[in-house]
């Protein structure tokens, strides 16, 4: 096997490596390191197809890898995240066994449902120009950056106790991961941002995501991260409802 078809399984197993130092600053508590990290990953992540694509280095075992580095990186530790917040936040719910509140477990269907997120895109050739159900990259993004925000946010910005509020209550928190769970293997069509030519009709939902966005980040700072996510949903659903017109 000639040398380049290496680079894109070296680069996918940097993405594992990345993500397993998020799991760690998960579980002691510093979000915004495990953010960083998880944001390192997601970059890996698209980094090892387009190299595959450009060296046309393509691989049974790239392919199970990066389904590993996506079950660690956007499904393990976005988990881990949730579940330490769950430990933290302030509610009247617990479910006690054994004198151990389990209740924060209910974060680990995150992984669970990424799992099965990353099963069904394998075993789905239809998913090359578009995904059906969130992707597992723009799931754990979400994730992390509602910490990530808090802690470099500005307090006094306007959005700033809507986010604090949301991973300080139980219920919140709660309602979010059978939402997001659900999201990941709905049967929902959602569009790629992988671009094959340039042209602006072909790519106009993109583009309008990509300028939308830089207004986004402009405007709500670090906190337009997770409402990015939102809007790529919702943009997403729009799409679809243009096209069945």
């Amino acid at each position: 096997m000639q040398l380049k078809n290496y680079i894109p399984n070296v680069i996918t197993c940097l993405n594992i490596l990345a993500g397993s130092v998020a799991v760690f600053f998960a579980f002691e508590g510093l979000f915004y390191i495990a953010a960083i990290f998880v944001g390192i990953a997601a970059i890996l992540d698209f980094l090892d197809g387009t190299v595959a694509r450009l060296l046309n280095a393509y691989s049974e075992i790239g392919k199970e890898l990066d389904s590993l580095a996506d079950l660690i990186s956007f499904g393990f530790a976005p988990s881990v995240v949730l579940l330490r917040l769950l430990q933290e936040a302030e509610g009247n719910i617990t479910i006690i066994v054994n004198q151990i509140d389990i209740l924060p477990f209910a974060a680990f269907f995150i992984v669970l449902f990424s799992a099965l997120r990353l099963a069904k895109f394998n075993l789905d050739k239809n998913q090359s120009d578009s995904f059906i159900g969130l992707p597992t990259p723009a799931n754990a993004i979400f994730i992390v950056s509602l910490p990530f925000a808090v802690y470099y946010g500005n307090e006094t910005y306007f959005l700033h106790p809507l986010f604090f509020i949301l991973l300080n209550n139980t219920w919140a928190l709660i309602i979010l991961i059978v939402l997001l769970s659900y999201l990941l293997i709905s049967p929902l069509p959602l569009f790629s941002l992988k671009i094959k030519s340039f042209r602006f009709k072909e790519n106009l939902i993109r583009y309008i995501f990509v300028g939308i966005s830089i207004l986004m980040l402009i405007l709500f700072q670090w906190y337009a991260i997770s409402v990015i996510i939102i809007f790529y949903v919702i943009l997403s659903v729009a799409e679809n409802i243009a096209v069945r017109e």
